[in-house]
């Protein structure tokens, strides 16, 4: 290739490395970070293959998907490597990418609500359709039976195929690029109950299953909106964060104007001005005002902390009485609040031995039912000779397998503790500190005011003349905030 080669690279082709360049923020070592958005991360087995996947490129040092966020965060080897690849092997996996900043905050709606008119509709199929089912089973007979039968199909055909949805939209997408997720044997169940019994139906046999996949579809739904509904309340730990930083601040220029800038847009050596009640987008330090701030996000102090030039905030510090001039010390990307946002959510993605464990089984379930339940139908075909009672059988092994339970409850748990923690004020920065807390047998806290009330007074002693005495020693002799 000649040194000029890379004249003849069309224009559009450098502006889409460019963009894409925009994906990776560089790290310490060298290194690039890249986050990115993927809505159809459902289970714990699209985790565990999007994470094996992009293990096997060359550039890809680390990936980690979080299904809380539903977000991956994968690190290069080179901050200046182009993310193509691992966007297009992510879009080969049938997901649909998009890139996130460290502070964009998450759908707040989700996915609940659609779950949620999803489980309405099977809970009203499930409860007629088992009415006619009890019918059934207290003797009608004949042309009753038949009828009720009838009925019974006339109501679970549309309640599953609209009910049915979320997961068989998640197995057809996940059948397209051949591989096989947690919901394509539940589809295959729901799909093989609902077929099995409309054959029975036309025939005129004594027994249909129009009430168990109904049922069952009602409580994996239930289920799986719960599951959305804790991650939702879970991702709030982040996006509350997000929330502490403002989307702008006013800007003091040379003329003695102002004008207001998005964060995005705000760079080092700018001079802003911050009013009382407002945060700081961005880390800073005072020029000019006196002020008291309300630190409590940076030191967990509850009492306010006086300011004035030549002290160092940082972003997410809420003013609370005066107006300051600041000049800005680092960009949004890389300030105080924008590393707690990335400290929190690789802790939330972060693996544990009993996470590892549940992506481990969870990777194995879907082949194993898959051929569990072939066996079964083939064992049972061979010693009885009747397809439709091996089937039955069949279609039961792949209903009582429900992959949910540790694929879902493990690492739910681990990010519902994680965003507990971060509400109580405690940062975890190592996914595997939860596991470690088991063997924890004494604990010591070294930051004064952490165990206080905020509300500091005098104690009552016998005399109170020992405690005045360590009161005065400290308003002459301490920098500490209550001397």
């Amino acid at each position: 290739m000649s040194p000029n080669s890379d004249q003849h690279i069309p224009a559009s082709d450098e502006r889409a490395r460019a963009e894409r360049q925009t994906m990776v923020r560089p790290m310490e070592a060298g290194q690039g970070v890249c986050l990115l958005s993927v809505s159809g991360l459902r289970c714990g087995g699209c985790v565990a293959a999007v994470e094996r996947s992009l293990a096997e490129l060359p550039q890809v040092v680390s990936a980690r998907a979080n299904l809380t966020l539903k977000q991956v965060r994968v690190i290069l080897a080179r901050a200046d490597e182009d993310p193509r690849p691992v966007l297009e092997r992510l879009e080969a996996l049938g997901h649909e990418v998009h890139p996130v900043e460290a502070d964009q905050q998450a759908d707040p709606k989700g996915e609940g609500p659609g779950l949620l008119r999803a489980m309405a509709v099977a809970g009203f199929g499930a409860m007629n359709v088992m009415l006619l089912s009890v019918a059934v089973w207290s003797g009608a007979d004949g042309a009753m039976r038949e009828t009720f039968h009838l009925i019974s199909a006339l109501i679970a055909v549309p309640v599953v195929a609209y009910a049915g949805q979320p997961f068989f939209r998640s197995a057809l997408s996940a059948l397209k690029v051949r591989r096989l997720n947690m919901d394509v044997p539940i589809t295959l169940a729901i799909l093989l109950a609902v077929a099995l019994s409309l054959f029975e139906t036309a025939r005129g046999g004594d027994e249909v299953f129009f009430d168990a996949a109904v049922t069952l579809l009602f409580f994996l739904l239930t289920g799986r909106y719960l599951d959305q509904l804790m991650r939702d309340r879970a991702r709030s730990a982040v996006t509350s964060l997000a929330k502490l930083a403002p989307k702008g601040a006013m800007r003091q220029l040379a003329d003695g104007g102002r004008e207001w800038l998005p964060k995005e847009v705000i760079a080092p050596g700018m001079v802003l001005l911050v009013a009382a009640g407002e945060r700081l987008p961005v880390d800073a330090r005072i020029r000019r005002g006196a002020t008291d701030l309300d630190r409590s996000i940076v030191t967990g102090e509850a009492m306010p902390v006086s300011a004035g030039p030549g002290t160092d905030l940082e972003a997410g510090t809420l003013n609370l009485t005066g107006e300051i001039e600041v000049e800005v010390l680092r960009p949004a990307s890389t300030s105080f609040l924008a590393e707690m946002m990335r400290m929190l959510g690789a802790a939330e993605g972060g693996r544990g031995s009993y996470v590892r464990i549940a992506d481990r089984a969870a990777r194995l379930y879907a082949p194993v039912v898959h051929l569990l339940a072939l066996v079964t139908f083939a064992g049972w075909l061979w010693v009885t000779r009747d397809w439709q009672t091996s089937a039955f059988v069949a279609i039961s092994v792949l209903i009582i397998t429900c992959p949910c339970a540790l694929g879902l409850a493990v690492p739910v748990a681990h990010v519902v503790a994680a965003g507990r923690l971060m509400r109580e004020g405690v940062l975890m920065k190592d996914g595997g500190a939860l596991e470690r807390l088991a063997e924890i047998d004494r604990v010591v806290f070294d930051k004064t005011g952490t165990l206080t009330t905020g509300l500091p007074k005098i104690g009552a002693g016998p005399s109170g003349r020992e405690e005045r005495a360590i009161a005065h020693a400290l308003a002459r002799g301490s920098r500490h905030q209550i001397g």
